[in-house]
């Protein structure tokens, strides 16, 4: 009798054993630092008047490590201009530090994540070295914020996601006790086209309210996209509303260029007795073209032109001349 134990026990024993070999050699635990690092040289001509300078506008510093084939967690330090007016020219943020859970149809993401509003379109966009995509750019919502996220795949041609962040963003944390939830869907209804709308809500007596819609045909060679994007009471101010769409494209003849096309048109409601747009001083269109050129791996070259035509009367276009670059390890 205790040789048939011993027996059925050594047999088990060798089974786990061999499984848990069959599982660690399937997958081990493994993980590596992150560097990204935007930087430009732009002439800014308007009325006769030029501006030219070196940039850099960007340096994301991080490290990521999958604990398992379904856990995996992600750190990452922003260096850039904070533009608060204060003396620092440079300063670091925690743009990102989280958990993250994927298992199937279901994700899951916890800390210091990025939003959902703008991720796919900027993605699709693809350029966030040179510009940041429309939300992003006209301040619409931050890119990262302190907050949970779980999106769930119901099939493979439709998932939805629900989040709840502080509604700061990732460079104030916490200044309020107000919290942001958002409730997305992303549908691809054929092949290559892809569609979502987003809503969200901010505030307690006067409610920032936010509705975000894209549209895009995309292949490995070809991308066309467009969005509209509507915010009531921006920073919570009755009546302070902004609006606007953006489209563009590129096109990939092979691994090493990309050419590329943007519009963007701002837009900001009139207060109630006034004229002009709340937010006229800032309000315009955008146009901007340029050709991507890519020597090797983690290395983008891009010259571009933008022309912005602002709403305001008597102020002038601006045209700027741009040499971007992202190095990528």
């Amino acid at each position: 009798m205790k040789k048939t134990i011993l027996l059925v026990l050594f047999v088990l024993g060798a089974t786990i054993l061999s499984f848990s070999q069959e599982v660690s050699e399937e997958f081990k635990p493994n993980g590596k630092p992150l560097a990204l690092i935007f930087t430009n040289f732009h002439t800014a001509t308007s009325d006769g008047n030029t501006l030219s300078e070196f940039e850099n506008t960007r340096a994301y510093l991080g490290y990521e490590y999958n604990f398992s084939q379904d856990f995996y967690a992600k750190v990452v330090f922003d260096v850039g201009d904070p533009k608060d007016g204060g003396g620092h020219q440079l300063s670091a943020f925690l743009k990102n530090a989280y958990v993250e859970y994927n298992k199937d149809k279901l994700k899951m993401y916890f800390g210091m994540i990025s939003t959902t509003q703008f991720k796919l379109s900027e993605k699709m966009w693809g350029n966030r070295y040179m510009m940041k995509s429309y939300q992003d750019e006209y301040k619409f919502n931050s890119s990262a914020d302190l907050g949970f996220n779980i999106d769930y795949a119901f099939a493979d041609f439709i998932s939805v996601d629900f989040s709840v962040i502080n509604g700061e963003g990732y460079k104030k944390i916490q200044g309020d006790d107000l919290l942001r939830p958002g409730l997305g869907t992303t549908i691809t209804p054929v092949k290559n086209v892809v569609a979502r709308v987003y809503v969200d809500q901010y505030g307690k007596d006067i409610k920032q309210q936010s509705l975000a819609t894209f549209l895009a045909y995309n292949t490995k060679k070809l991308a066309v996209a467009g969005e509209y994007n509507y915010q009531t009471n921006y920073k919570m101010v009755d009546g302070q509303d902004m609006y606007g769409t953006s489209f563009y494209a590129w096109y990939k003849p092979n691994s090493n260029w990309k050419i590329f096309a943007r519009y963007d048109d701002l837009n900001s409601k009139a207060l109630e007795g006034e004229q002009d747009g709340w937010n006229i001083s800032h309000d315009g269109q955008l146009m901007l073209a340029g050709v991507e050129y890519s020597p090797v791996k983690g290395v983008k070259i891009t010259p571009n032109v933008r022309l912005w035509n602002p709403d305001e009367v008597d102020a002038k276009n601006t045209t700027y001349l741009y040499l971007s670059a992202e190095l990528k390890f």
